[in-house]
């Protein structure tokens, strides 16, 4: 199976990103190194991509950073906030909701067109 359709992952970028800061702190890199692993290499998120995400969580209190001393150079760290992990269930909420409904409709049209 190949890649996922760009437009399917621009929708749940947001709860992806989350869902990696769930785990704790983590820069860019990392972040984008744990979605790509997980989703088997399926995902395909640049850093031009994930960064003005996470400006914009950022800007709505959903994620704060800070820079860090790291073992080469200064890293900036994404945390995710009280308000984040509130976004994170109910878009976790939202997504689960979204594919049972998915499911119910496609079911049917799918068993019409199998051979």
């Amino acid at each position: 199976m190949g890649f996922f359709d760009p437009d399917l992952v621009r929708s749940g970028t947001d709860i992806l990103v989350l869902s990696v800061l769930a785990e704790g702190p983590q820069y860019g890199y990392v972040i984008l190194k744990k979605l790509h692993e997980r989703s088997d290499g399926r995902l395909k998120i640049s850093a031009g991509t994930l960064y003005p995400i996470l400006h914009k969580l950022e800007l709505a209190g959903a994620v704060r950073s800070s820079w860090q001393e790291g073992t080469t150079r200064k890293r900036k760290y994404y945390h995710l906030t009280a308000k984040g992990e509130r976004m994170l269930h109910r878009k976790a909420s939202e997504w689960r909701a979204f594919a049972a409904m998915l499911e119910r409709l496609i079911r049917p049209a799918l068993r019409r067109a199998q051979p």
